[in-house]
């Protein structure tokens, strides 16, 4: 992975989290959200810097909320800007990506993808993604391991107390 490009389209706390993650193998990461801003780790490009982004990017790891904004942001377009080889992953929402303009692009073999979410999910056992080429498909289950509870639970007292003390909430969608 060193030297390869990873455009993070999302900049909440599990998208710095993934930054953190990557950092030791030397890639370059770029962030998109809705608006441009610096936070502690560094520029967050806005949305209108996606189509200048895409094409640089040898990854793209999608992890923003389903909204009416994010709803099918990745379509044929979007899928059109990406380099060829690239690797899109999702770990958003399935809507977030145009299913039938994805298997398109995994068909013609110009692009992978690693898809923890997808659209319909589940995935019927006869759809075309289970068979396409250059796609590698996990069951929904990336948060289910044994550090789930304990972090749920600091999360939930923290959130209380905040909640009592009259104080702003953590991961609360504007």
């Amino acid at each position: 992975m060193a030297d390869s490009r990873v455009l993070i389209i999302g900049a909440g706390n599990i998208a710095k989290a993934i930054v953190r993650r990557l950092e030791p193998f030397e890639v370059i990461v770029d962030r998109i959200a809705r608006t441009e801003r610096v936070d502690e780790l560094a520029l967050v490009y806005g949305m209108d810097a996606l189509d200048g982004l895409l094409p640089q990017a040898d990854i793209v790891s999608l992890i923003v909320p389903l909204t009416s904004e994010t709803e099918r942001l990745v379509d044929a377009a979007f899928l059109a800007k990406m380099q060829d080889g690239a690797l899109l992953v999702n770990t958003a929402r399935g809507k977030v990506v145009d299913t039938d303009a994805l298997l398109a692009e995994l068909n013609s073999g110009r692009i992978r993808a690693a898809l923890d979410v997808t659209d319909p999910e589940p995935l019927p056992r006869e759809h075309p993604l289970w068979l396409a080429p250059n796609c590698l498909i996990t069951p929904h289950i990336g948060g289910d391991t044994a550090a789930f509870l304990p972090r749920a639970k600091r999360l939930v007292a923290a959130q209380v107390g905040r909640w009592l003390a009259g104080e702003q909430l953590h991961n609360v969608m504007e």
